[in-house]
């Protein structure tokens, strides 16, 4: 009997300790969450495009002067600009990882009529909106810079300011310079094993691989030993969608069979009216004078080419390549910019 009385005992006590909460629980708990708590990631969010499509962006440093970063490839991903947290934050400059869609950590789909660069340009603006940016700087390298410059002949009324970051502004300029380098850098043993290998397709053999590598890309890519590439680069390189790449550049950096094998922006250059930053180095597989006149075709840009840079130079010319930049941001922001003489 004593027994049951205990059990009975217990049992009110936990049904007393499992009623509803009171009205005045419920409105703290309430408060708690309107109270606009944001749950922390890291600066890591997702932003939707096309209204499927989700991309990777990340936010990095706190500062007045915001930067929204574009990749290169086409087909690569944000990687290769880690170098950037070395310098930038500690200016008080704020910026944004992004990787296009199909790289890096953003969705992958299989459509291939997705690579195009219209398609690029409205899912920068995209972007920019799902960022909250506004009177924001655009630094585009490689084919970011490209995607860049026909970002601004559409959205410019929202970019402040504009880092053009190792490309010229044509596709037959550029494929002219790259045959001359490999008449710099090939003996013609070499040149002819190449050729022979592209014309018969085994772009992935070792040998191809050896001479693309070895003989060019350390040149005019990053001057840096293979071996001693920073692990960031790697793994931009072995993250590569060689999809995306092949369909709009081809299969290497001095082949463009894809379809901007056509695209010019020379004409168009002059309609840029934002302050400028043309930024490159005298060891780029650009020319160093398209890079030049396309800086003097944009009114309002100042150019520079860093003296040891390659189409790496925030790599292979460091000190240069950033204290240039940041001066640039800088200027600009404190409205002391000064553009070129043209």
């Amino acid at each position: 009997m004593k027994q049951t009385f205990a059990f009975i005992l217990l049992a009110g006590i936990a049904c007393s300790c499992k009623q509803p909460a009171t009205n005045t629980e419920n409105a703290a708990a309430s408060a708690t969450r309107d109270t606009g708590y944001v749950i922390k990631t890291g600066g890591a969010k997702m932003i939707q495009v096309d209204g499927k499509y989700n991309v990777w962006t990340k936010k990095i440093g706190d500062g007045k002067i915001k930067v929204l970063l574009l990749h290169g490839g086409p087909g690569f991903s944000h990687d290769y600009f880690e170098c950037f947290e070395d310098f930038l934050p500690k200016e008080g400059i704020e910026f944004y990882y992004y990787d296009q869609l199909g790289c890096g950590n953003s969705d992958k789909p299989t459509d291939t009529t997705l690579w195009n660069i219209p398609r690029y340009v409205e899912e920068v603006e995209q972007v920019r909106k799902g960022l909250g940016l506004d009177n924001f700087y655009l630094l585009g390298h490689s084919w970011g810079s490209m995607l860049a410059m026909e970002y601004l002949q559409k959205y410019q009324t929202h970019v402040k300011g504009a880092v053009l970051s190792n490309m010229t502004a044509g596709i037959n300029n550029y494929v002219a310079y790259s045959a001359t380098l490999k008449d710099k850098f090939f003996t013609a043993a070499e040149k002819a094993k190449y050729d022979s290998l592209y014309k018969a397709g085994k772009y992935d053999s070792p040998e191809f691989q050896n001479l693309l590598m070895n003989k060019l890309y350390v040149h005019v890519i990053c001057q840096l030993p293979v071996e001693k590439w920073p692990e960031p680069l790697m793994r931009a390189f072995t993250k590569a969608n060689n999809q995306i790449y092949m369909q709009m550049q081809g299969v290497d950096e001095f082949h463009v069979t894809g379809n901007f094998k056509n695209w010019e922006m020379w004409d168009r250059l002059p309609l840029i009216k934002v302050p400028t930053l043309v930024l490159g180095g005298m060891n780029d597989e650009m020319n160093p004078a398209d890079m030049r006149r396309e800086g003097s075709l944009i009114p309002n840009s100042r150019t520079y080419l860093c003296p040891n840079g390659s189409h790496l130079s925030m790599y292979d010319d460091q000190q240069n390549y950033f204290t240039n930049l940041i001066s640039f941001l800088k200027d600009v922001d404190a409205d002391k910019f000064v553009a070129d003489k043209k």
